[in-house]
């Protein structure tokens, strides 16, 4: 039984040959998400770009500006959806369009989390407080806003903690000095 959402290769090893996998997606039993890729229509329907990330990078997750937007700490509606992933990973092409962003193995999974898409696919996002830090540790690529406008969102949010954030700052020492100093203006 194929899965949910499977590959031209998951398809092959489980006996399903080429011409019958065509025929179920002309006969609209699966659509293809892009080259290689196909999900069952008997499933639940799911954010389909979001899946096709996940299938094709099983360690990408939402940060900067998409993973802002998702926890309601940006109105900002980015052109393509940022998409992290470790610096040893190589970003895969989608039809969706993503800005890849090669982030360090060792700080890599700080603060990650997973946000499920469906049956059985599941992408990572940065929580709050570490896309608050990325935003402010890229600035120079993202603009000072992004980072400055998020935080004072979520200063104004009940059980925010600026001391847990300032800890999470620790293992990015880069970016300490300039979140304390925007902290003690906004506070």
């Amino acid at each position: 039984m194929l899965p949910s959402t499977f590959t031209y290769a998951q398809a092959r090893r489980l006996g399903l040959s080429k011409r019958g996998l065509y025929r179920l997606r002309d006969e609209g039993m699966v659509e293809s998400l892009g080259r290689g890729l196909y999900r069952r229509r008997d499933r639940e329907a799911g954010d389909l770009d979001l899946i096709e990330i996940a299938m094709r990078a099983p360690s990408a997750t939402l940060c900067l500006a998409t993973a802002l937007a998702r926890h309601g700490l940006s109105d900002a509606i980015p052109s393509s959806l940022d998409v992290a992933i470790p610096r040893t990973a190589r970003p895969h092409p989608t039809r969706v369009p993503v800005t890849w962003h090669r982030f360090a193995p060792k700080t890599f999974d700080i603060g990650r989390e997973e946000i499920p898409l469906g049956d059985d696919a599941r992408i990572g996002i940065y929580s709050p407080e570490r896309c608050i830090i990325d935003a402010f540790r890229m600035r120079s690529l993202e603009g000072t806003e992004l980072g400055r406008d998020a935080l004072r969102r979520w200063l104004k949010k009940r059980g925010s903690q600026p001391a847990s954030l300032l800890k999470l700052a620790k293992a990015f020492p880069r970016v300490q000095r300039a979140l304390r100093e925007t902290l003690e203006i906004l506070s």
